[in-house]
């Protein structure tokens, strides 16, 4: 156990006044009312309160001296991270040039949009964005069953009967129609124009069996429809599509290009598909906006911070903090007699020479120090790192600002551009903004502090792996390691992000480890792993449950609450974050069984009792549940319990 810290002073404000009162016989004997209601005595404990003050402040000076002592060996609290998303522009009209969107652009949202606050969150794209007209050049049409590639490309330019969409004699899932582009499309807002007859009959206009994709490389991912006025391919009209920010070249039946395809896939449970297949007639590509990744900050230009007394271990301060993690171009820049000078960044002066042109930027104040001058046992000083001359000026040549949770934005809220581009008429996020997250506090870091003082710097341990990986992010909220059969020494780290918002609104993409996160991690575990250990990372297998279960309500209780506080309980305790039984996210190696869930229910206010519960294994792609109910669901090392699709039946 820990030692337990002193009270400099214990007394109290009653341990005060009765001492008082025994001193009064002493020094004035003449004094004889010790009632509440004689005035001295009400000044008595008013001293004895004030002194009371002073003492619980004096009780404090050991937990400052333990936060210095923390500062004093190198932990200090996590800066802020930054939210993230991708941004849409669009453009005023279609066009024949490419169309610009400079990186630094910025957007933001209406004011009073962002989390109930009056002030609007910012973000700022982080590179160019080049909005080209696409050019159609080729177009396939695959079967799935055989692989056949038929090439229909002069067909669908000339030939007035169009061609068919789906080649097989019976349409099977899996056929596709391919569309051979010219030029990457990657993040851009595509629209085709459609010209079609309704020979694809037997399908929901409004929910056709088709899945729009793109290649990335290594695996087809879907395109977003934004849009779709041809009923499946059926009629005359267009379909918007924004396409992911991955879209690489591909060789189908011997030609290379950009290939999208629309891809036949298996009805939903009670949804029509297909009769025949679908005939277009001509098909039309133009570019309406494009995508680009954008973060919660803003860039702040060249900024003047102070200048330079000749001494040691100065230190200055920008004008907003914190500051987010330094860009290519952002740095110290010292200007004396002798002209500029561009200075490098360091984690700490350690090995910083007298001559090294070293600073130290931290990211939560935002300060900036150069290097301490330090005298050594054997009566030596040593310069670690060296110091602007006197007079000269201190310069940050640019930083970013912002992060934190309220960048956190929810979707189509960032539809105000603070910059202005030409032919560009505004902006929207059509996905929510992830991966902010508040700066750490300092109750926190004295948490983190002792665990980073007893295990050290280096991942030798199972969990080493998992404290270094939490402590990489702050968007990390899980990780578990685990060995590979490969042996020497790897590992395999299941890292599950940090996902704000109502667990009840969970999906399985919002687990995704996003690119940037990915780096970190790998970053930080890189530099504290083993000579000759190998670290992979990844999430774990989320495990979709549904459950099915049949209650009655209590008596005067309407049924469709019940039944909604019912699946709001489920989704919650099912869950990766907010599950288990401590609610701090479902265990690892934890089965889930329908006695627990029965509990669950008959907790719920309104329930009167639970007549049967049953477990489903459910495919979070598909949305299908696999087999029959069952009253325990088994779950291996690398899984992980997701809700999904609960039905609640309330008699």
């Amino acid at each position: 156990m820990p030692l337990p810290a002193p009270e400099l002073d214990d007394r109290k404000f009653q341990d005060i006044v009765d001492e008082a009162k025994r001193l009064i016989p002493r020094y004035c004997p003449e004094w004889t009312n010790h009632n509440l209601s004689d005035p001295g005595v009400a000044l008595i404990e008013l001293f004895a309160w004030m002194s009371e003050m002073v003492l619980f402040r004096v009780n404090q000076v050991p937990e400052r001296l333990y936060v210095h002592f923390l500062n004093m060996v190198g932990v200090e609290p996590f800066p802020p991270s930054v939210a993230r998303v991708d941004v849409t522009f669009w453009l005023s009209a279609v066009l024949d040039a490419p169309v610009v969107v400079p990186a630094g652009t910025q957007v933001m949202t209406a004011a009073g949009a962002s989390s109930g606050s009056s002030e609007a969150v910012v973000f700022t794209t982080v590179r160019e964005l080049a909005i080209a007209p696409p050019e159609l050049r080729a177009a396939k049409t695959v079967t799935a069953a055989d692989d056949r590639v038929i090439d229909v490309w002069d067909d669908l330019r000339f030939d007035v009967m169009g061609v068919r969409c789906f080649a097989s004699e019976e349409l099977t899932p899996g056929d596709a129609f391919y569309l051979g582009f010219a030029r990457s499309l990657a993040g851009t807002m595509l629209r085709l124009s459609i010209t079609a007859q309704a020979e694809g009959i037997g399908v929901d206009p409004r929910n056709p069996p088709l899945m729009w994709e793109v290649w990335n490389g290594e695996a087809w991912i879907t395109a977003y429809v934004n849009d779709d006025s041809t009923g499946g391919l059926n009629r005359a009209g267009e379909i918007v599509l924004l396409v992911p920010l991955e879209h690489e070249m591909m060789t189908i039946g011997n030609t290379a290009a950009y290939w999208l395809r629309a891809r036949l896939v298996a009805p939903q449970s009670g949804q029509p598909t297909y009769q025949a297949s679908p005939r277009i007639r001509a098909v039309t590509a133009a570019t309406l906006g494009g995508t680009v990744g954008a973060e919660h900050a803003e860039n702040m230009p060249l900024e003047t911070i102070g200048r330079s007394d000749g001494g040691p271990a100065q230190s200055f301060a920008v004008s907003h903090m914190p500051v987010l993690p330094r860009h290519t171009g952002e740095y110290v820049r010292v200007t004396d007699s002798d002209g500029a000078s561009d200075w490098t960044e360091v984690e700490d002066f350690t090995r910083s020479g007298p001559l090294d042109k070293h600073f130290v930027w931290d990211s939560g104040s935002g300060v900036v120090r150069f290097g301490p001058r330090v005298r050594y046992p054997d009566g030596s000083v040593r310069q670690h790192g060296m110091i602007p001359r006197d007079g000269a000026q201190i310069t940050v040549t640019g930083y970013r600002h912002g992060g934190g949770a309220r960048g956190n934005v929810g979707a189509r809220t960032l539809t105000v551009m603070r910059s202005t581009v030409p032919y560009v008429r505004g902006s929207i996020n059509l996905a929510p903004a992830i991966g902010g997250v508040d700066a750490e506090t300092v109750a926190e870091a004295k948490v983190r502090g002792p665990l980073t003082l007893r295990t050290g710097q280096r991942a030798v341990t199972a969990g080493d792996f998992e404290r270094l990986t939490l402590e990489s992010s702050p968007e990390v909220a899980r990780a578990r390691c685990l060995p590979t059969t490969r042996g020497n020494g790897s590992v395999r780290l299941l890292v599950v992000p940090e996902v704000r918002g109502d667990a009840n609104r969970h999906q399985l993409d919002d687990f995704a480890i996003a690119a940037p996160l990915m780096r970190r991690i790998t970053d930080h575990l890189d530099g504290h792993r083993l000579v000759g250990s190998a670290v992979e990372v990844a999430t774990p297998y989320y495990q979709g449950v549904s459950v099915v279960a049949l209650v009655h309500a209590g008596p005067g209780r309407p049924a469709g609450l019940v039944r909604q506080r019912a699946v709001e309980a489920l989704t919650r305790y099912i869950n990766p974050l907010t599950g288990g039984p401590d609610g701090t996210g479902w265990p690892f190696d934890a089965d889930i069984n329908a006695a627990v869930v029965t509990q669950i229910l008959e907790s719920i206010e309104g329930v009167e009792r639970v007549d049967e519960a049953l477990l489903f294994e459910y495919d979070l792609r598909t949305g299908q549940r696999l087999g029959a109910g069952k009253d325990v669901i088994r779950l291996d090392q690398h899984s992980l319990f997701i809700s999904a699709a609960h039905q609640v039946v309330v008699r």
